[in-house]
C-alpha cells in the first residue's frame, strides 16, 4: 500500500486549530490543552472540544464541580474528541449522606466552607483514555474510567470502568459492541500510535484512518 503524504499535524497549543478553506478559524473548536489551566485537570495534546456556546471557562464547562485543590483529579488523554454539552461530574459534587439531611448547610456558612471541603472523602479520579470520542451531552459520573479508543454515545451516562475500544450507550451506559477483536485491541495498545512523534503520525494517517490494524503494526 502506498501511503499519501500528509502535512504535519497542527500545533497542539493552538487555541482554534480548525481552519476553513477561506482561511478563517472555527471559534467553536478548541484544543483543550490551550484553553485549560487547572491544577486538577490534565489534558493530552490534540484533544479537542467543540462548543458553539463559546464558554469563557472551559474547565468549568466540562467539569463544573472540580475546584482547584480538590481531592480528585481529571485526566484526559491525547487525540480525544469531546462534543458540546458533555459534563464530567467529579466526586466533590457529592453531598454528605451520613446525617439526617443531605443538605450541605456548611456550604452556606463562610466560616465552615473550608472545613466542609476538607471533610469530603477522597473520591476516585476520572480518567479518559487516548483517542476517545464522547458524544453530545454525555455525562461521566464520579470515578468513571474510559479505556483508549472508547466511543460514548450522545446523552449516555457513564460510570465505572469501560474497556478499551468499547462503544457504550444508554443510562446507565452499557457496552453495545467492541470496535476490534481482542487480539487487535492488544496490538493497538502495544502500538500506542498516539505517543508517536507528530511527523510519524502524519506519515501514517492513511493507515490509521483505514482501520487496518495489521498494516499499521507492520509499519512500526
Amino acid at each position: 500500500m502506498v501511503e499519501k503524504t500528509f502535512a504535519i499535524l497542527p500545533d497542539p497549543k493552538t487555541r482554534n486549530p480548525l481552519v476553513f478553506p477561506d482561511g478563517s478559524h472555527d471559534p467553536a473548536t478548541v484544543f483543550l490543552s490551550a484553553v485549560i489551566d487547572h491544577p486538577n485537570i490534565d489534558v493530552g495534546d490534540w484533544t479537542y472540544y467543540n462548543d458553539r456556546t463559546l464558554p469563557e471557562d472551559y474547565a468549568s464547562a466540562l467539569a463544573p464541580y472540580l475546584f482547584a485543590g480538590a481531592p480528585e483529579h481529571l485526566s484526559i488523554g491525547r487525540f480525544c474528541q469531546i462534543a458540546e454539552g458533555v459534563q464530567i461530574i467529579t466526586a466533590t459534587a457529592n453531598h454528605p449522606m451520613d446525617g439526617i439531611s443531605t443538605f450541605p448547610f456548611a456550604v452556606f456558612d463562610p466560616d465552615r466552607m473550608g472545613t466542609f471541603r476538607a471533610s469530603l472523602p477522597r473520591g476516585k479520579d476520572t480518567i479518559v483514555g487516548h483517542d476517545c470520542w464522547i458524544g453530545r451531552e454525555a455525562v461521566l459520573m464520579p470515578g468513571a474510567e474510559l479505556g483508549c479508543g472508547v466511543i460514548v454515545a450522545a446523552r449516555a451516562v457513564v460510570r465505572g470502568k469501560i474497556p478499551d475500544y468499547a462503544i457504550v450507550s444508554g443510562n446507565p451506559a452499557t457496552v453495545i459492541r467492541m470496535r476490534f477483536t481482542p487480539a487487535e485491541i492488544e496490538t493497538l495498545l502495544d502500538i500506542a500510535w498516539w505517543h508517536w512523534p507528530p511527523e510519524k503520525i502524519a506519515r501514517h494517517l492513511a493507515l490509521i484512518e483505514a482501520g487496518d490494524v495489521a498494516a499499521l503494526k507492520a509499519c512500526t
